[in-house]
C-alpha cells in the first residue's frame, strides 16, 4: 500500500518556506472531515476528505503518494496507510480541496471493516500529511510510455498516476495491466473505462482475472512467471516503455521486478510500492521490562527539537521505534512493516541493523537514513533524528 511535513495548522507557510509537493519531510496529523464515502465494489469504498483552505499547503501532494489514517476503535488507537487515488487538486480561490483514498476490506481487518460499515460523511478522523516516493519519472511526459502493473487495491496510486500522465501531455501514453479475481472485484472499473473513452489512442487496458475465464488465455488465471513473460512478448513490449509503476503484494512486485530485470529493463526505470507484507500493523509500543542489572542500549531520539532518552534491554531485541514510543508516543509511524517509510529517521551516532526495507532509496541509506520500525541497535548508544 502502502508510505507517506509541513506547516502547522493555523500557520500557513510563507512563500520561502512552503513545503514542495513530494518533499521528504516529517509527517504530521491533522483532523479532517469525511465528505463522501462511495462504494467501489462489494468490499471496497472510496473515502473523500475535505481539506480546509488553511491546510492546503500541508496536503499538497504528488500523484502516487499516500496518507495514514488514525482513529480509535474498540478502545485502541489504529493506524492504516492508504494511497491517494485521485490526482492532486490545485485551487487558487481559497476554497477547500479534497483528498480521496480507497479502502478494501481485509478478512478480519478491524479498520477496513469499520470503513465499510461505520464510516460516514461528517465523521472526523486524523489524516497524516502526504508521504511517499512512488512518483518519480513524471517530470517530462511528452512522447513517453508509462506502464502500471497493479493487483487488487494496488490500483489506487496507479489511478492518480494514470490521470496525471494523460492530462499533463498530449503525446504521452499509459498502459495498465490490472489483475483481480473477477470482474466484480475490479476497483474503479467505470473510472478506467472513462479514461479509455477519453483517450482512446493513448490508453491501453489489460484486465487479468484469476477466477474468471476471458477470451484471451493470457488474460485468464494467476500471473506467474510464464504468463508474465508471455505478456511482455504479446501485449507489452518492455523496449517500448519509459517508466514502470508496480503496486501490489510482495510476491507479484518481486516477480515483476525480477522478470523486467531479466529482459533488460534498468532498475532506475522501475518504481514499486507494496500495500502489504502480511504483518499485523503496530498499534502502540510493545511493553518492555527493564530489569535491574540487565545490559541495556541507550537510545536517544530527537523529535520536534526535543531530545528524549530511553534504555532498551539488549535481550528484548526491540526496534528503535518501539523504544522511542515508550518516551515519545508522538513518534511518527504508520505500517510498522518497513513498507511506508513514515518512521524514517537519520542515525546521528551509533549503528543499527535493518530487518526489512521496502521504502528507502539507496541514496537515503548512504546518507544514514533508516526505518526505525525495522532498525535494531548494534552499538551501546544510538542517536536518531526525525527532524533532519
Amino acid at each position: 500500500m502502502s508510505l507517506f511535513s509541513s506547516a502547522r495548522a493555523g500557520a500557513p507557510a510563507s512563500v520561502t518556506s512552503r513545503r514542495q509537493p513530494g518533499e521528504r519531510t516529517r509527517a504530521r496529523f491533522h483532523t479532517l472531515t469525511v465528505e463522501d464515502v462511495r462504494p467501489l465494489t462489494d468490499d471496497a469504498v472510496e473515502v473523500t476528505f475535505t481539506v480546509p483552505a488553511e491546510l492546503a499547503d500541508d496536503y499538497d501532494h504528488l500523484p502516487g503518494q499516500y496518507v495514514a489514517l488514525r482513529t480509535t476503535l474498540e478502545g485502541t488507537e489504529v493506524r492504516r496507510s492508504y494511497s491517494l487515488c485521485r490526482a492532486p487538486e490545485h485551487r487558487t480561490d481559497g476554497q477547500p480541496t479534497r483528498l480521496s483514498v480507497a479502502v478494501k476490506r481485509d478478512e478480519g481487518g478491524l479498520f477496513s471493516t469499520w470503513a465499510q460499515t461505520g464510516l460516514h460523511p461528517g465523521f472526523q478522523i486524523d489524516v497524516m500529511s502526504p508521504q511517499g516516493t512512488f512518483t518519480s519519472g513524471l517530470d517530462d511526459l511528452d512522447d513517453r510510455h508509462v506502464v502500471g502493473i497493479a493487483a487488487g487495491s494496488g490500483i489506487t496510486p496507479v489511478m492518480a498516476l494514470a490521470h496525471t500522465v494523460l492530462t499533463r501531455s498530449a503525446t504521452s501514453r499509459f498502459t495498465l495491466l490490472y489483475t483481480n479475481r473477477s470482474t466484480l472485484d475490479v476497483m474503479f472499473l467505470e473510472d478506467l473505462a472513462d479514461l479509455k473513452d477519453r483517450y482512446p489512442t493513448r490508453v491501453t487496458l489489460h484486465h487479468v482475472l484469476s477466477r474468471e475465464q476471458r477470451t484471451a488465455p493470457v488474460l485468464s488465471g494467476r500471473i506467474d512467471e510464464e504468463k508474465l513473460r508471455t505478456i511482455f512478448v504479446s501485449l507489452i513490449d518492455p523496449g517500448d516503455v519509459d517508466e514502470w509503476f508496480l503496486c501490489g503484494p510482495l510476491a507479484l512486485v518481486d516477480l515483476c521486478r525480477e522478470v523486467l530485470a531479466d529482459v533488460g529493463v534498468a532498475r532506475e526505470r522501475i518504481r514499486f510500492e507494496l500495500f502489504t507484507t502480511g504483518d499485523e500493523p503496530l498499534r502502540t509500543a510493545r511493553p518492555v521490562e527493564v530489569r535491574a542489572g540487565a545490559k541495556t542500549v541507550r537510545i536517544e531520539v530527537n523529535l520536534d527539537g526535543v531530545s528524549s532518552t530511553v534504555e532498551s534491554p539488549v535481550d528484548a531485541h526491540e526496534s528503535v521505534l518501539n523504544a522511542a514510543l515508550r518516551v515519545r508516543p508522538d513518534a511518527p509511524f504508520a505500517c510498522a512493516g518497513g513498507v511506508c517509510g513514515t518512521c524514517r529517521a537519520r542515525v546521528i551516532e551509533g549503528s543499527v541493523s535493518m530487518t526489512e526495507n521496502y521504502a528507502l532509496e539507496p541514496d537515503e541509506l548512504e546518507r544514514g537514513y533508516v526505518l526505525t520500525c525495522q532498525s535494531h541497535p548494534t552499538s551501546d548508544r544510538v542517536v536518531v533524528d526525525y527532524d533532519v
